[in-house]
Parts: structure tokens; sequence; C-alpha cells
């Protein structure tokens, strides 16, 4: 996949510099993988240890809005820290003729800075309409909406894109020249997420 339109790094922080090939910062290419994507990883700093947490989000216009439970302390201990999220979607495994060249067809977005607790009830409510509709489309005009007890039980941060990049790999296992005669397959193994039937919940049926 190659970048939509020429563009530098936000900042020197999320520059590329392993195969710095495969980066891309146009915010076409981000948002895609963003849009796409079900769940991130926001890394941070609390109490002095590291934690990585695996949390459902959605990207709004310029920014990601994390969704998480008010009773998750380490979340509320994100909200004004400096914090990363990242998000990698798999499209394939590649199988090399060398146990070195193996690799995987990626997708990946990096995004960094401070994480701001969302507080004012409209935006809140916005955040979560969207990712109930980016889960799926149109869900949110069919379900009652959250109550002041479950907003209040709920926390959202938000994370600006200003410090975003991406990285890609797509196409064939890169073998060395010497290698390509040997007796082994070689190729991509295609990988990608698909809903599976529906199942009905066995609750009251309407």
């Amino acid at each position: 996949m190659e970048q939509l339109e020429p563009a530098l790094p936000p900042s020197d922080r999320t520059r590329v510099r392993r195969l710095p090939r495969r980066a891309a910062y146009d915010r076409a290419t981000i948002d895609a993988i963003l849009d796409e994507a079900l769940v991130c990883h926001l890394a941070f700093a609390a109490d002095g240890q590291p934690f990585a947490i695996p949390t459902a989000f959605v990207r709004i216009g310029d920014h990601v809005y994390v969704h998480g439970a008010t009773a998750s302390r380490t979340l509320r201990a994100a909200a004004g820290s400096p914090v990363c999220v990242t998000v990698t979607l798999i499209d394939g495994l590649v199988l090399a003729r060398s146990a070195f060249h193996h690799s995987m067809n990626y997708r990946s977005v990096v995004v960094l800075g401070a994480a701001e607790e969302v507080t004012a009830e409209e935006e809140r409510l916005a955040a979560m309409r969207a990712l109930i509709d980016k889960v799926s489309p149109g869900r949110w005009a069919e379900i009652r909406p959250p109550n002041a007890q479950e907003l209040k039980a709920t926390t959202i941060l938000r994370l600006s894109l200003a410090e975003a990049s991406a990285k890609l790999r797509s196409g064939p296992p890169i073998d060395d020249e010497e290698d390509l005669a040997l007796p082994c397959w070689a190729g991509v193994i295609p990988l990608a997420l698909t809903p599976g039937a529906p199942i009905q919940d066995p609750g009251r049926v309407t």
C-alpha cells in the first residue's frame, strides 16, 4: 500500500526508524486503519508501573476516544498523563523459504500524546454513540441510551491525532536470491476478521 500523498512525520517521536519505507504519515492512511480496527492498546505508566490495556475505541475527526469503566484504577490514572495508543490489523502470514524472512502483512498505527478525560455529557454521549455504531452501524438508534448511573460508571478518554504515524507491510516474502530454488512452498496466507452467523439471545424475543 502506498501513501496517498507525500507527508512528513508530525514529530520526531513519531518518525518510523526501522524500515522507514513502510511508514505513512498522511491522515487518510491513518484514519482508515483506525476506523477499521475494533481494539486498541492504551499504554501508560501509573504508580511507577507500566500498563498496556486492550480496550474499545473510536475515532471522531481529529481525536481517538477510548472507552472503559470508571472502576478501572489504571484507566483513571491515564487521564492527564502521556500515553501511547497502538492499533494493529493483520492481513496475512508471510511464509518465506528461510526462517529469517518469515513475516506478516500488517497495517498499524501509533498515536502519542496526553490523554484527556471527557467530562461534557454531550461529548461523552457522542463518543459512546460513535463506538456503538462503529461495532454495528445504526445500532444506537435501536437501543436504550445509557442512564445517569451508567454514564457515571463509564470513563472516556480523548487523545489528539496530532502525533500519529502508520506502518504497513504488504506483498510476498522477500527471500534471498540463493534461497529461491529451495524445495519448499513460499507465499502469503491471507487473514481477515469476518463475522459469523448471528446467535439469538435466549432471553425474551421481541
